[in-house]
């Protein structure tokens, strides 16, 4: 019997199953596919990535150093809204490569690490859970004590453990162009509605676009336009889900979901890399897998830490949607030097963030 099954193997369960193997934990994890593989995740992210990868992974994974955004309310020929530091605030990385890494961390733990497995059924019962997976060599059932939801968006664990759903989907589309781009710039574009569009410069690896939108804005089409409006042809894309908005519970009787699975995004740009690490850390020293009372302590812990960031963080997406004369009396009293942190919201109120605004 394993303490946890994790199925899903992105940055949130490869890390619980990192945090939970070096505490002694009996751990298998289930990929569906390659890990890392399809990709359907944007390679911006902060700094704060690299506390989260073993000793010289970045020299692998790093791609370029982000010091800014410049902010448009039309195309890519509209006036820009420049927010900078004079030191790199993000980075733009190998975001396959992240996985992978981040996987053989979890296997060099101590977890068992298992590609190609599809989970097709998952038993809850009062002293132990049954996971049915589609391996290589066929049908597998495995008992655990519990199961680790970690398998995105469209969580099997999910739904077959009876927990809600997110508040919200999103429909995200990339796509990359190979030509390098060493600028230090990205360019968001509030022209979708109720949420933007992006171009990420990676330096030699090229350059990212990308959109989200919510159901019945027919992504594809507002992708093309983009796309056209920066002149490029783009052969390689990807698409895939943003679930926006936590349910109120991500644990069962012996279950408990991490990441995408519940929903533990930045409202306000969708990404959930170092959200989702955060909570399967919290989870990780919190659920014991014999004492199905700890699961509490997790939902204790994890919203504890998110809560104030994902409630401003919609009060920041809902900027997005005001009328074009405020949202650009905005974007001028704020641009220029900024203070603030990509990943937390409540840095808009810190002391850095008003000496900048001070110093302007």
């Amino acid at each position: 019997m394993y303490d946890f099954v994790v199925v899903g193997c992105g940055p949130a369960g490869a890390r619980f199953a990192r945090s939970a193997a070096d505490r002694g934990r009996d751990v298998l994890v289930l990929e569906q596919g390659e890990v890392g593989k399809p990709l359907a995740c944007s390679g911006h992210v902060s700094l704060d990535i690299w506390d989260y990868v073993p000793d010289g992974a970045r020299e692998e994974l790093f791609q370029n150093a982000i010091r800014g955004a410049r902010f448009h309310l039309g195309g890519a020929d509209s006036p820009a809204y420049a927010f900078h530091r004079d030191e790199p605030i993000s980075n733009a990385i190998d975001r396959v490569g992240l996985d992978r890494t981040l996987a053989e961390a979890a296997a060099d733990a101590g977890a068992d690490v298992r590609n190609h497995h599809t989970v097709t059924a998952v038993d809850e019962r009062r002293d132990s859970v049954a996971v049915t997976a589609r391996g290589p060599d066929g049908t597998e059932r495995h008992e655990a004590r519990m199961v680790v939801g970690a398998d995105g968006p469209r969580s099997r664990v999910r739904d077959e453990c009876g927990l809600p759903e997110p508040d919200e989907f999103l429909h995200g589309v990339l796509g990359f162009d190979e030509d390098p781009d060493p600028q230090d710039f990205v360019d968001v574009h509030l022209t979708v509605p109720r949420f933007f569009a992006w171009r990420i410069p990676r330096g030699d690896a090229g350059v990212e676009y990308g959109l989200a939108v919510s159901p019945g804005e027919d992504e594809r089409a507002r992708f093309e336009a983009l796309c056209e409006d920066y002149g490029v042809t783009l052969d390689r894309r990807c698409s895939g889900l943003i679930p926006v908005g936590p349910p109120k519970r991500v644990t069962g009787r012996r279950s408990l979901l991490v990441g995408d699975a519940a929903a533990q995004t930045k409202p306000f740009t969708g990404g959930g890399i170092l959200y989702g690490m955060r909570a399967a850390d919290h989870a990780a020293r919190t659920v014991d897998p014999a004492v199905p009372g700890t699961l509490g302590d997790y939902e204790r812990a994890w919203r504890d830490e998110l809560r104030t960031e994902q409630r401003l963080g919609h009060l920041v997406r809902a900027g997005y949607s005001v009328p074009e004369p405020l949202q650009r009396a905005g974007l001028r009293a704020f641009s220029g030097e900024i203070g603030v942190h990509m990943d937390e919201p409540s840095t808009l109120f810190s002391r850095e963030q008003l000496r900048a605004l001070l110093g302007k």
